[in-house]
C-alpha cells in the first residue's frame, strides 16, 4: 500500500509544518514536496521529492538548479506543470541572491568580486565569460556577459571586453568566467587568455585587475595565484 502525506500526523505534513513553524523548519525534501503539492497513485509528494533530489545526490540540492524542464518532467510524479513551478522557485531564489549581492558595490579584494558574481553564474550549465566594470574607486558599475560557450569553454576577444569597458566608462575591469564542472582550477587556455587581456588592457589604459574563475561555492583568483602582475 502506498504511503501518502495525509497518513502523517498533521504536524509532520510539509505544508502544515511550514505554516506552523516557518519554511526554515523544513528539510530540502519537504520544501520540494510543498512545491510539488501532490504525488501520484504509487508515490507521495515526499517520495517524488526524494526521487528528484536523489538523481544527483553527490551534488545535492544544487543539481536541481541545473535541471531542464524536460529532465524534471520526465520523473514520475512531476510532469510539465510541476517542473515549471520548481524552476520558477529556483529562478526567484537566484534573483533574490543576486539582488542581495548587488548591495556590495566596492571591490576591496577578490572575494568581493567573487561574491558579487557567484549568484549569477554558480549554477550555469555552460561557460559564461563576463567582465565586471569598475570606476576609479573600485565601485562596481555593472556586469557585462561577453560570451556563452559550451560545457567546457567559452570564447572571448579583447575587443569585446574593452568595448564594454569604454561604453561603461570603466577605469578598470575584472574578468569572470565559470566552470560548469564545479572545479575552478584555471586551464592553460584560461591563463593564456588572461595574459592577452592584460596586455590589451595596458594598451587601452584600462587595467585588468584580476580574473576570477568560479566553481560551486568556491573560486580562484588569478591575481592571488600570481598569474597577473
Amino acid at each position: 500500500m502506498a504511503f501518502l502525506v495525509r497518513d502523517l500526523p498533521e504536524d509532520e505534513r510539509p505544508r502544515e509544518k511550514l505554516l506552523a513553524a516557518g519554511a526554515a523548519s523544513l528539510s530540502n525534501t519537504e520544501l520540494l514536496a510543498v512545491l510539488l503539492r501532490t504525488g501520484v497513485r504509487d508515490d507521495s509528494a515526499l517520495h517524488v521529492a526524494e526521487k528528484v533530489l536523489s538523481l544527483y545526490k553527490e551534488r545535492g540540492l544544487s543539481a536541481v538548479t541545473q535541471m531542464s524542464v524536460r529532465e524534471l518532467s520526465s520523473i514520475k510524479g512531476v510532469g510539465m506543470a510541476k517542473a515549471a513551478t520548481i524552476l520558477a522557485a529556483v529562478e526567484l531564489g537566484r534573483r533574490l541572491a543576486y539582488k542581495a549581492a548587488e548591495q556590495q558595490v566596492i571591490v576591496h579584494e577578490p572575494a568581493d568580486a567573487a561574491n558579487y558574481v557567484m549568484p549569477r553564474f554558480r549554477f550555469e550549465r555552460r561557460e559564461h565569460f563576463a567582465v565586471l566594470l569598475l570606476n576609479m574607486k573600485n565601485h562596481i558599475l555593472g556586469l557585462k556577459t561577453i560570451s556563452v560557450g559550451t560545457l567546457t569553454h567559452s570564447i572571448a576577444q579583447p575587443r569585446e571586453v574593452f568595448q564594454a569597458a569604454i561604453a561603461w566608462a570603466a577605469a578598470s575591469v575584472i574578468l569572470v568566467h565559470n566552470h560548469p564542472s564545479g572545479d575552478p582550477t584555471p586551464s592553460r587556455e584560461d591563463i593564456a587568455l588572461t595574459r592577452r587581456m592584460v596586455e590589451a588592457g595596458a594598451v587601452m589604459g584600462i587595467p585588468v585587475l584580476d580574473h576570477i574563475v568560479l566553481g560551486y561555492d568556491k573560486f580562484i583568483s588569478l591575481k592571488e595565484e600570481g598569474m597577473i602582475q
